[in-house]
C-alpha cells in the first residue's frame, strides 16, 4: 500500500485544480489524502508595514482552518480513503517536504500555480525548489481559469516517459509505472537522439562536391546506427517489465532541442509525461533548467517530476 499522498492548496481555486487528479490516484493506490496549507505569519509578511496583530493573525488561521475543513468535507465525501488537513508555519517549500516525510508520503501532487491572498504559488520559486529538492515524485497539475470540477475522476491512458540512456534517467520508472499500472494505462518510452553535423566542410570548389557527399554519407550511417543503438536499449528496458503485463512501446527521435521533441511526442493520446530531472550519458542529458524545465512550463498535461538519487 502507499500510504499517503500529499496536497499542497494556496486557498485559491488555482491550487484546487490538483484535486480530481490526486483523489483519482488516492482511489486506484488505496491511498490517504492528506491537504495542507502554510501558513504565513502576518509579522514576517508585512513587518515593513508594521502591522503585525496577533488578533488578526488568529482570525486568519480561523479562516484557514475553516477553508481546509471544507475541502476536506468534499473530498470526503467522495473518497473511502482518509483525507486529513494540516495548517502549518514556515516556508512553503520547506513545510511540504517536511510534511511529506513526516506523513511518510509517496507522492505530493500539486498545480504549476496559483492565485491566493498572498500570490505565492507556484510555477517559480517554490515549484523549481521542490523539483529540485524534493525526494518522493511530484506530480504537476496545470490550473486553467475555470473551478475545478470535483466530480470528474481524471485517469491516465498513455503515458510519455523520456529516457536518456542512463542509470539516472531510469529512476522515472518505478513511479511512472506504478501510477500507470494503478490507473491501467500504456506507456510510450521516448529516446531523443541529438544530430550529428559536420563541423566543417571543404573551401576548394574543387574537391568540395565529393568530399561533401562522403561526410554526409558518414552523418546518415551514424544517424543510422545511433538510431539502432537507442532502439535497443529501449527494447532492453522494455523486456524487463513485460512480464507484468504492461503495454509499453517505443520511439526513437532525431531532434536538436530534447525538450522540444518530448513535448512534439506528447500528443494526444498521451494525458501524462514523467520525467526525471536530470540524468547522466547518451547524447542528451535532462537538466533542469534546460530538458525538464522546458518541458514542465511547456506541457498541457500534467507532469511527474523525479529527482534521482547518486
Amino acid at each position: 500500500m502507499i500510504r499517503s499522498i500529499l496536497v499542497p492548496l494556496d486557498g485559491s481555486t488555482f491550487g484546487e485544480h490538483a484535486l480530481p487528479l490526486a483523489m483519482s490516484m488516492a482511489r486506484r493506490l488505496n491511498a490517504s489524502l492528506n491537504l495542507i496549507h502554510v501558513h504565513t505569519l502576518l509579522d514576517a509578511a508585512y513587518a515593513e508595514l508594521q502591522v503585525f496583530d496577533t488578533t488578526l493573525d488568529q482570525e486568519l488561521r480561523a479562516k484557514e482552518r475553516e477553508y481546509l475543513q471544507s475541502i476536506q468535507k468534499r473530498v470526503q465525501d467522495r473518497l473511502s480513503v482518509p483525507v486529513t488537513i494540516r495548517n502549518v508555519d514556515g516556508d512553503i517549500a520547506t513545510v511540504i517536504r517536511e510534511q511529506a516525510e513526516s506523513l511518510q508520503a509517496k507522492w505530493v501532487v500539486m498545480t504549476t500555480h496559483g492565485k491566493g491572498p498572498l500570490a505565492r504559488f507556484w510555477l517559480g520559486s517554490t515549484t523549481d525548489e521542490l523539483v529540485r529538492s524534493l525526494p518522493i515524485p511530484l506530480v504537476l497539475v496545470h490550473p486553467n481559469v475555470s473551478e475545478p470540477d470535483m466530480l470528474n475522476d481524471p485517469t491516465i491512458k498513455h503515458m510519455l516517459i523520456p529516457l536518456d540512456g542512463s542509470p539516472w534517467a531510469e529512476q522515472i520508472l518505478e513511479p511512472a509505472l506504478t501510477l500507470g499500472a494503478a490507473m491501467h494505462a500504456d506507456f510510450t518510452l521516448l529516446r531523443v537522439i541529438t544530430p550529428v553535423y559536420p563541423v566543417s566542410l571543404p573551401a576548394e570548389p574543387a574537391i568540395f562536391g565529393s568530399v561533401a557527399t562522403d561526410i554526409l554519407d558518414r552523418v546518415e550511417h551514424l544517424h543510422a546506427d545511433l538510431k539502432k543503438e537507442a532502439a535497443a536499449y529501449l527494447e532492453q528496458v522494455t523486456d524487463r517489465f513485460r512480464k507484468d503485463g504492461l503495454k509499453i512501446a517505443t520511439r526513437v527521435v532525431v531532434e536538436d532541442q530534447p525538450g522540444v521533441a518530448i513535448l512534439e511526442n506528447a500528443k494526444p493520446p498521451t494525458d501524462m509525461i514523467a520525467i526525471d530531472t536530470h540524468g547522466r550519458g547518451g547524447l542528451s542529458r535532462f537538466l533542469l533548467g534546460s530538458v525538464a524545465d522546458k518541458v514542465i512550463r511547456g506541457s498541457r498535461v500534467p507532469i511527474l517530476v523525479h529527482k534521482p538519487t547518486a
